[in-house]
């Protein structure tokens, strides 16, 4: 396919960029308190500008430390001691011919009270004990929960409210005079860029963050004139573009990514914020206030789901919302689109959607996705399967000093060490047992680190429990994390052969040098159970892989984790009436908000029945005997078939079998500890790398 749009050179304001390809901004937390870059942080931006990115709009910046902190390690322009730090970031990205735009931010409502005025002291302390950093990240998850709770400092916004349902923060208003305060360093912090030599700004007012939550009637109820009707909505963001233009100039870019529809119709809340109609409105108003570009997103935290999107929704569902805006505005539009692939990405220029198309999570992923559809190998990329761990991993690691991590890409991140891969292998066997994604990331490392890697898979596809993962309904992306894994595996060199059953017989006809046991987990089944093996008695496996079909029966699905909620939904949707227990006082407590918040609705269409608190006791053929866990109380369901989604185990006899006869032999993936994907790849990474 011809790339003739995608790989045109595009101009935002006076500003000429080399492609259509922009690096959206993206938190992931590679900083530091006072807010200057690290150098973990200038790899991970530099070696997405080598691998031909046009432009990188940085992560969320902030523009004051007391109350405008989206975390504890982001980047910062609210003092003149960030400028020459961010310079240096700058430089490093300009030497691979891409532009650079700082994203000014300031998280409003939706912060967390742990971070007011934390920064400020925080900056204080480190510089005069070392170990304050340590100490303050054992205290931080316990501040969090006090947060929650509402004992710490109200976070700010542009009225009083009640509390975002996703940060769970009291709110307070801010007064006149701290919005004029907070305009005046949203324009100092632009200069400060400008100084930096980034290219341009970008004005953070969209995910329901402090800019947008002034431009919504939601969340902007204030009788001054910064509240009222949309101009007057728009004030507080008007007079930061204008007080912009004045302090550095009418040539310095600005681009605003803009939020133009809340999606509050989308959870069921129809006429709540903004719809599409106003935020077309907003776009045109920002036109006339001399913006040089409007990147179109969409959303809140309330209804995220419809900006930072789960696996089942389908690559481009939101570019008629950037078409609107195109439709009304003579400036570029900048939009992600949810776009997963160059040809999308071609079409969508085409089709005049967009004039530049934003790659968040895909970058993170594979890096090198521009420089590979540029050489002809669209084929090589790897694709972002929307797990949504690089947001969860952050918001979780932003509390234990550590950063965001991609699932499938755990190298990102740590992108110096990838870099100076230390390639020693010398050619020594290594044999793999078990094309899972842990297998295969194995595989790909060790090959580029110069060892003979063989992979013995016992099924004729590679894969390992991906194969059952995708088989409920909308989870069809998980087959690009095998396809990729495994096309890369190849790649660098590791030799696959499926349908071969590893023995330590087989193995020892390798004389390996080191063996790496990566054979998953299976579902369990308890034995203690009373009932467990009567013939109406599966477990989510016999449900995914076909070996159990179920149409027209009562079912029980026992456990609520994501596995079971999943399967719970093939098996509604294949014609069934479904019930899930749980003994939990709460469905899937462990499991990430986005992804309950994307499968309850569509369960609850399928009329699934939900019991919590309650543990399974006793199996018959025709019901099931379950118990309050609070009041021991029991009562009977009837049933047809019962499905277990109690656990995994790890499947790790033959590393039994083979660790007390020789040495170098190791275990990775669920067959260490049974997880995610993400601890799968992890545990790959971290052993191909120290394999000496």
């Amino acid at each position: 396919m011809e790339y003739t749009n995608l790989l045109s050179p595009g101009k935002i304001g006076n500003v000429t960029i080399k492609n259509r390809v922009v690096m959206s901004a993206m938190l992931l937390d590679h900083g530091q308190f006072d807010g200057t870059p690290t150098e973990q942080m200038m790899d991970y931006y530099e070696e997405r500008a080598k691998g031909g990115v046009g432009l990188i709009i940085t992560e969320i910046t902030r523009v004051n430390d007391v109350h405008g902190a989206g975390a504890f390690a982001q980047l910062a322009v609210s003092h003149d001691y960030h400028i020459a730090p961010l310079a240096e970031m700058v430089r490093r990205i300009h030497r691979h011919d891409c532009k650079v735009f700082v994203q000014l931010h300031h998280p409003g409502r939706q912060n967390a009270p742990v971070t007011i005025g934390t920064l400020p002291i925080s900056i204080k302390m480190e510089k005069a004990w070392t170990g304050y950093r340590n100490l303050f990240y054992k205290m931080a998850p316990q501040a969090k929960m006090l947060g929650e709770k509402g004992v710490l400092k109200s976070v700010v916004g542009p009225s009083k409210m009640e509390p975002c349902s996703y940060a769970k923060a009291k709110i307070r208003a801010l007064r006149r005079s701290e919005v004029k305060k907070l305009i005046q360093q949203f324009v100092d912090g632009a200069l400060r860029v400008q100084k930096a030599g980034a290219d341009g700004v970008e004005l953070h007012a969209a995910h329901g963050y402090l800019i947008q939550q002034f431009l919504s009637p939601n969340t902007n109820r204030r009788k001054d004139e910064y509240g009222g009707d949309l101009e007057n909505r728009m004030r507080f963001l008007l007079e930061i573009i204008e007080g912009i233009r004045s302090t550095s100039g009418l040539y310095f870019p600005i681009s605003v990514r803009l939020t133009v529809d809340e999606c509050y119709d989308k959870i069921g809340e129809t006429g709540k914020g903004y719809a599409l109609d106003e935020g077309v409105k907003i776009a045109k108003r920002l036109e006339e206030a001399g913006i040089d570009a409007i990147n179109v997103s969409s959303a809140n935290y309330e209804t995220m789901n419809y900006w930072l999107e789960p696996s089942s929704f389908e690559p481009g569902w939101r570019k008629y919302m950037a078409a609107a805006v195109k439709k009304e505005v003579g400036i570029p539009v900048i939009a992600a689109n949810l776009i997963r692939s160059p040809e999308q990405a071609e079409q969508q220029l085409t089709e005049g959607i967009q004039d530049f198309v934003a790659l968040g999570r895909p970058l993170l992923v594979d890096p090198q996705w521009v420089k590979k559809f540029q050489e002809g190998r669209v084929q090589d990329i790897k694709r972002c399967i929307c797990c949504l761990w690089c947001f969860e991993s952050m918001q979780a690691n932003a509390y234990l000093g550590c950063a965001g991590e991609c699932a499938i890409n755990p190298a990102m991140g740590h992108e110096r060490e990838m870099n100076n891969l230390v390639k020693n292998g010398d050619s020594r066997v290594v044999i793999v047992v078990g094309a899972g994604p842990a297998g295969l990331t194995a595989a790909e490392l060790l090959a580029r680190r110069n060892f003979k890697v063989t992979v013995l898979e016992k099924e004729p596809n590679a894969g390992g429990q991906l194969r059952l993962a995708d088989k409920p309904p909308l989870k069809s992306k998980i087959d690009w994390c095998f396809e990729d894994l495994e096309r890369a595996a190849k790649l660098s060199g590791a030799k696959i052969l499926l349908s071969t059953e590893a023995t330590a017989e087989k193995i020892s006809e390798y004389n390996p040098y080191a063996i790496i046991i990566a054979t998953g987990g299976y579902s369990v089944k308890p034995d203690s159970m009373p009932g467990v093996h009567i013939p109406n008695v599966c477990t989510i496996t016999e449900i995914l892989d076909g070996t159990v079909k179920l149409s027209g029966k009562k079912v029980a699905v026992i456990g609520s984790g994501m596995s079971g909620l999943e399967t719970a939904e093939k098996i509604a949707k294949d014609g069934n009436v479904v019930t899930v227990i749980e003994m939990a006082d709460q469905i899937s407590p462990k499991t990430y908000s986005q992804h309950l918040n994307d499968i309850m609705p569509r369960l609850k269409k399928y009329n699934v029945r939900f019991i919590t608190g309650h543990k399974l006791m006793k199996i018959f053929e025709n019901s099931i005997t379950i118990e309050s866990v609070g009041s021991k109380q029991t009562q009977t369901l009837e049933t047809d078939n019962v499905v277990l989604s109690v656990g995994v185990k790890s499947e790790n006899r033959l590393f039994k079998e083979l660790e007390g006869t020789r040495a170098n032999v190791y275990l990775i993936g669920d067959a260490k500890k049974a997880g995610r994907i993400a601890q799968a790849t992890r545990t790959a990474y971290e052993l191909a790398l120290k394999l000496v």
